[in-house]
């Protein structure tokens, strides 16, 4: 027997996260979003002005991690940085039109992996 077992549950989650990442990766290209992004906007629509460092820790990220994605969603023009007037040292962060717009598209293409996976499913 090898030393991978090919019906592992853990190769089976692993296999699923890589299609995830491509299916979204490619249906969130033409918005100028990947897979590593859209997670955060997902948190920023239940969580709005929160600060970078509290998306990593729900999302259970590094804050490398965290602050590249938002950096890029920054870029893209879905989030804005606000200083937090409580305490300068800390940004908030704040949804843009643009994020709001395309919330319906992100739930929608959220359901359609839904669907996917759950195809043949009782």
């Amino acid at each position: 027997m090898s030393a991978i077992n090919k019906e592992s549950i853990g190769r089976w989650i692993s296999l699923l996260h890589r299609y995830g990442n491509v299916y979204m990766n490619d249906r969130l290209k033409e918005f100028d979003l990947g897979a590593g992004q859209y997670q955060f906007l997902a948190v920023l629509y239940q969580n709005e002005r929160i600060s970078q460092d509290e998306i990593a820790y729900l999302l259970k990220m590094d804050k490398g991690t965290a602050a590249r994605a938002i950096a890029k969603l920054e870029m893209e023009g879905y989030v804005e940085r606000k200083v937090f007037v409580v305490d300068k040292r800390i940004k908030k962060l704040y949804l843009t039109e643009k994020a709001h717009t395309f919330e319906p598209k992100l739930t929608s293409i959220l359901q359609e992996w839904k669907t996917i996976l759950a195809k043949g499913l009782s």
